[in-house]
């Protein structure tokens, strides 16, 4: 599949439906993205996980850091390319293909820069099937793959190189450094051998970012529910249409955390749903209760949690709303809907379950909360 600019607003928008309110602003990715295939000499194609060759080198393209950081300091595609043209420096190998490390608004979109400046194909997968907030959240991680070597870049120039032990090291040394970096940074990891990248990725998931995104367009041409459309595809529910009554944000040691109170529509047709709802964030929604504060979280009145994916959509339209773009009386659907079978494992739980983020709840299958009481 050959990209051109309508493929890359139909991926910018499913890519934030999934990115679960992360993974970066996706209009100027979508811009540079755009940018980038116009400037390109050869078209930028994106290709199966099964056309990969097994033994060629395989390197995802990102960034790290808070959302909100770029409001106020725009990337640069120059940092992007530093960053991968010094993974190659230390693997001292040409890097045949590239692809994002999560489903998420800008970062899905930066390997499409990569991929135009550098002539190569980018790869219909990811590491997550959605957005998570740290570096060993990813299948790889999962599967035992190695995270060394790290490559750093900011837009100034500067450039670190890491070999940690583990994707957990590589958090801890990561996550500083991009705070020393402004916020935000460029990064590689997980180099991996295409047989490699075979058994550990997820794939179809910038196939299925594009669905979504065309399934929004589409509806909203044809004056049907978007949210509906994008429920068809992601197979969840509506656990509540509403308004944002509150929402605090606090952006330090490269996330932004917070939370958002929705209260239900008084015309909302589903009288089953919560009248108001609690939603916990770290870059991504992580976690939604039934209740008004945070002291209303309890088992019993869990709605849905992390690993599965949870996901903030404008009710008229069905655009996702990332969390730095949450703000009071936003009228909005919340929508909860499985995460893939690798994050149900016991391992996955582990890594990224509502306990790994310090909320005293155990969890429990978006399926099974929504049969009793989060419809």
């Amino acid at each position: 599949m050959i990209i051109n600019d309508q493929i890359i607003d139909d991926i910018a928008l499913g890519a934030t439906v999934l990115g679960t309110g992360g993974g970066g602003d996706p209009y100027s990715g979508a811009l540079m993205a755009k940018a980038a295939i116009a400037q390109s000499e050869k078209p930028v194609e994106i290709i199966s996980l099964e056309q990969v060759d097994d033994n060629c080198m395989t390197v995802p393209s990102s960034m790290i850091g808070a959302p909100t950081v770029a409001i106020e300091k725009l990337n640069s595609k120059e940092q992007m390319l530093v960053a991968f043209e010094a993974m190659e420096k230390a693997l001292e190998e040409t890097i045949s293909v590239t692809f994002p490390i999560e489903v998420g608004g800008f970062n899905s979109l930066i390997p499409i820069l990569i991929a135009a400046q550098k002539g190569i194909p980018v790869v219909d997968c990811d590491a997550m099937g959605r957005a998570f907030p740290e570096s060993q959240m990813v299948t790889f991680y999962l599967d035992g793959l190695p995270s060394a070597p790290n490559t750093l870049a900011d837009e100034k120039g500067n450039v670190v190189t890491l070999h940690p032990l583990d994707g957990v090291w590589s958090e801890r040394f990561a996550r500083p450094i991009t705070e020393e970096m402004g916020g935000s940074a460029a990064m590689c990891d997980y180099p991996m051998r295409g047989v490699d990248l075979k058994k550990s990725a997820l794939g179809g998931t910038l196939t299925k970012a594009m669905n979504i995104g065309k399934a929004i367009r589409h509806a909203n041409d044809n004056s049907e529910n978007a949210v509906d459309a994008v429920l068809d595809i992601v197979g969840g529910q509506r656990i509540v249409s509403g308004k944002i009554l509150d929402i605090h944000r606090t952006t330090s040691g490269g996330f932004v955390t917070g939370g958002v109170v929705i209260e239900k529509l008084q015309y909302s047709d589903n009288q089953d749903q919560p009248d108001s709802v609690v939603v916990h964030f770290q870059n991504e929604l992580l976690l939604a209760h039934k209740g008004r504060s945070a002291d209303d979280l309890s088992q019993e009145n869990l709605l849905a949690t992390t690993p599965d994916l949870i996901s903030i959509l404008d009710h008229e339209t069905g655009q996702p709303i990332t969390t730095e773009q949450l703000h009071y009386g936003q009228r909005v659907d919340l929508i909860a809907y499985p995460c893939d079978p690798k994050w149900r494992t016991d391992k996955g739980i582990e890594v990224a379950g509502p306990n790994y983020f310090g909320y005293e709840v155990e969890y429990q299958t978006i399926e099974s909360l929504l049969e009793t009481g989060g419809k």
